[in-house]
């Protein structure tokens, strides 16, 4: 299992990709599975045995002459280069037989430039719309000297975004899933909750607009992602009705968010999943989110939230009172039903079987 360079797979977690690798790794291993976690220093469950491998931080320094070269990029870019390039080589040499499938979540270009020449078949999830350089990466990989390596999108919104896929091979659809025994149902409460990376595309300062037409509090949780912005447009609206919690662990964030009237849930951008919002339906709580990107797709019944016009904070006061009523019973068989994480780890388990065997044909990759 490979992540990402940028933050450890550990709690409390940077975001939903994180979150999704670490339940992931644990499910398999609890059915039995061996799964090797490449990931950044500091995750949780990594073998000391390929320790070298970890994904180092501050990362790699390159020589002073190097450093001092009118070619050198950004420090951040070549640490990235230099990790998934390092780990590449030795999945092509070393550690070429010590696996039976490589999954990789990293958002960078080189494991799947370098997947056709590799002794272990990799599947690749896309947790984010294109990139430049993945979607480069994928454009340039030769797909006529053996079957294509095989994508999985975590929502059909994001399938759909990466057109550049079919000339290759369309990507299947894996859903995030959330862990329904972590995110227990909750009794409710008087208050809203917003949850997330605290930056301007996630925009918790259009769910203080809302709260506030609403006539509710609002309690905020997770990493300030984005400092002057929390400075800038969350610190000076904190008080009496707007409390920030801070970047809490999961249980921590599960009992606040079992414990609230409903969840705000406030993109500016394309959310690839939307996360939170499986993660509030299994504590119970109805959600009320901007109708963006694959969120649709996990709240595609009425009985659950209600979806709004992107940017539209009266709009999301006024669903606010409709969905404080709903039956929160009904909410947690929703998630149960529709957004378990045992779902997702079924579907990658036939995933990982069918490329182990050699037979990743189209037809048999629906998930």
């Amino acid at each position: 299992m490979v992540g990402t360079t940028r933050y450890p797979i550990r709690q409390p977690f940077a975001g939903g990709l994180e979150a999704v690798v670490w339940i992931l790794v644990s499910r398999l291993r609890a059915r039995g599975h061996e799964v090797t976690l490449f990931a950044g220093e500091g995750s949780d469950g990594l073998d000391e045995e390929f320790a070298k491998y970890t994904f180092p931080s501050p990362g790699w320094e390159p020589s002073g002459t190097a450093a001092r070269d009118q070619s050198m990029p950004a420090r951040s870019f070549m640490s990235d280069h230099h990790a998934y390039l390092r780990l590449l080589m030795a999945f092509a040499g070393p550690l070429g037989d010590r696996f039976d499938v490589i999954h990789n979540h990293s958002l960078h270009h080189l494991p799947v430039a370098m997947a056709p020449l590799l002794p272990i078949p990799m599947l690749t999830t896309l947790h984010t719309p294109p990139t430049p350089w993945l979607e480069s990466a994928i454009q340039a990989t030769p797909t006529s000297s053996r079957p294509p390596a095989p994508f999985a999108a975590v929502s059909a919104y994001i399938a759909r975004e990466w057109r550049v896929l079919r000339s290759h091979s369309a990507a299947s659809v894996v859903a995030n899933g959330v862990d329904v025994s972590t995110w227990a149902a909750g009794p409710g409460g008087d208050v809203l909750t917003w949850s997330g990376r605290i930056v301007p595309e996630k925009a918790p300062h259009l769910a203080i607009q809302a709260a506030r037409l609403a006539g509710m509090r609002l309690v905020i949780a997770g990493p300030m992602s984005d400092l002057p912005y929390f400075e800038q447009a969350v610190r000076p609206h904190l008080g009496r009705d707007v409390e920030y919690a801070g970047h809490l662990l999961v249980p921590e964030l599960s009992s606040l968010v079992g414990s609230s009237a409903a969840v705000l849930v406030t993109p500016l951008w394309d959310e690839p999943y939307g996360l939170v919002v499986a993660e509030a339906l299994a504590s119970g709580t109805p959600v009320v989110a901007f109708a963006r990107g694959g969120i649709p797709e996990v709240i595609a019944d009425p009985s659950v939230g209600r979806l709004v016009r992107p940017g539209d904070v009266q709009a999301m006061a006024d669903a606010t009172s409709a969905v404080v009523g709903l039956d929160r019973v009904a909410v947690r068989e929703y998630a149960e039903r529709y957004l378990s994480v045992d779902r997702m780890v079924t579907a990658y388990e036939r995933a990982y079987r069918r490329l182990a065997s050699g037979s990743i044909a189209e037809a048999d990759r629906t998930a």
